[in-house]
């Protein structure tokens, strides 16, 4: 098999950018989420484009896989004799919109502006699939190394039947090498590998005082009602300071990069005069230790809302656990809180929507070697650093637990400004090129290694 250069593979990726975006637009016009509500049907178009992208890249054994959720795309090739394989990950869902008032276009009509691409999923992580896509078309039929591609399609909705897939699917999906593409770098000009992720514990709070809404001037002074109610215990859950305030939750140690104030409080889109909560670094605050925030609350409407104590309310809460904690433990935590902080006496009621583990890579071996060293050519000589991320994706712990000798490669397309989840969420178009370089020179390093 002919050995592609740097160069030859630098130039590949070049001449196929031009489709790659084509392409990636294409996938940014279906809107394919897989949330309770929306058109399934069109989260089966995705599937289907993204299952002809590969097949169009070179993948014979393609096709649609689900166990009862949204479909997700397997795609196989096997390895030349001797070469390792490489399982590629990345998801074709994405978020709803939100507030269409919000965006500047249209969400599913990209648009270039100022050098980035605008639309739903463009990064997050439709990038993600294309940067796959461009490394197979780089190496043509010259692939030096198996490749198993896996192609999700309900990760924005919590991966539900995610690890019954890959149970399914274990022999078939089994390789030297994952790489998921589904993160970020640290900044413009700077890459980085993923190396740990918050876990969640998403739930459900409700206080009820009261058998039926009653009149506020007649029992008010006397009678709590719901939401005041609710409202002091959800101030319970952090101190004066705004650290997590729930005892026993993992705090661990620091990180090695420095989180610029003012790149932050830009990036976060922070209001003057907003101060932070917790303290500490803000690596930590993010990165290694707990937090909690509420989502939302079911309660009246201030717009016609009688003179009445509200009988029950109800909230929201997502907290984001540092590595080496346990969702199950930091739920049972939480539960434990919120009834010993009941005010009043109210009933309390909690229930679980999600657990999700953080997780800690040990970026160690040839693997991660050869990952550097693809990203410090593809960014001309910037070494890449490694970063956690205060976000979680939960199913990297079971892909450690399934296939447990495989290195796990955490990348991404993401930057500061990409505004992924948000509206007006972009791409960095010269990055983008950048990555799907850095994907060609690994796969081509990594077929140096020893299955």
């Amino acid at each position: 098999m002919t050995v592609r250069t740097e160069e030859e593979l630098r130039a590949a990726i070049r001449r196929e950018m031009p489709g790659v975006r084509a392409d990636l637009e294409r996938l940014v016009r279906i809107p394919g989420i897989a949330f309770t509500g929306f058109d399934h049907s069109i989260v089966e178009r995705s599937a289907e484009a993204v299952a002809e992208l590969l097949r169009g890249a070179g993948l014979s054994d393609v096709r649609l896989v689900r166990k009862g959720g949204q479909p997700a795309v397997l795609g196989r090739r096997a390895a030349p004799p001797g070469a390792p394989t490489v399982l590629l990950y990345a998801h074709h869902d994405v978020q709803p919109v939100g507030d269409r008032s919000r965006w500047l276009s249209d969400p599913f009509e990209p648009v270039e502006r100022d050098g980035r691409l605008y639309g739903r999923g463009v990064a997050d992580d439709k990038a993600g699939v294309m940067a796959h896509v461009a490394a197979l078309r780089a190496f043509g039929d010259e692939l030096p190394v198996g490749v198993v591609v896996f192609i999700e399609g309900e990760e924005e909705f919590g991966s539900e039947s995610l690890e019954e897939l890959l149970r399914e699917y274990r022999d078939e999906l089994a390789a030297d090498v994952i790489v998921i593409a589904d993160s970020g770098n640290w900044d413009i000009g700077q890459p980085a590998l993923t190396t740990g992720l918050r876990g969640i514990v998403n739930g459900f709070v409700e206080v009820r005082v009261l058998e039926n809404a009653v009149h506020s001037g007649m029992f008010g002074g006397a009678v709590p009602d719901a939401l005041i109610s609710l409202s002091r215990l959800i101030a319970s859950l952090h101190d004066d300071d705004g650290d997590v305030a729930v005892e026993g939750l993992v705090r661990t140690g620091s990180a090695p990069l420095e989180y610029p104030v003012e790149r932050f409080r830009a990036e976060a889109g922070m209001l003057d005069g907003v101060g932070f909560i917790g303290r500490g670094r803000l690596v930590e605050r993010l990165w290694t230790r707990p937090s909690i925030s509420i989502l939302g609350i079911d309660a009246p409407a201030t717009a016609g809302a009688p003179n009445a104590l509200i009988p029950v309310a109800k909230a929201k809460f997502s907290v984001r656990i540092a590595p080496g904690d346990s969702a199950q433990r930091v739920y049972e935590a939480m539960v434990e809180h919120l009834h010993r902080h009941a005010p009043w006496g109210a009933k309390v009621t909690v229930e679980l929507e999600q657990l999700g583990e953080p997780c800690v890579i040990d970026a160690t071996g040839p693997a991660f070697d050869a990952a550097r060293e693809a990203f410090a050519a593809a960014w001309d000589g910037v070494q890449p650093v490694d970063m956690g991320v205060g976000g979680s994706i939960p199913f990297i712990a079971t892909f450690q637990e399934l296939f447990p000798k495989a290195a796990v490669l955490v990348t991404g397309v993401e930057d500061p400004g990409t505004g992924a989840h948000g509206p007006n969420e972009s791409l960095h178009l010269g990055e983008f090129e950048r990555v799907c370089v850095a994907e060609a020179l690994l796969l081509s390093n990594v077929s140096r290694l020893t299955p």
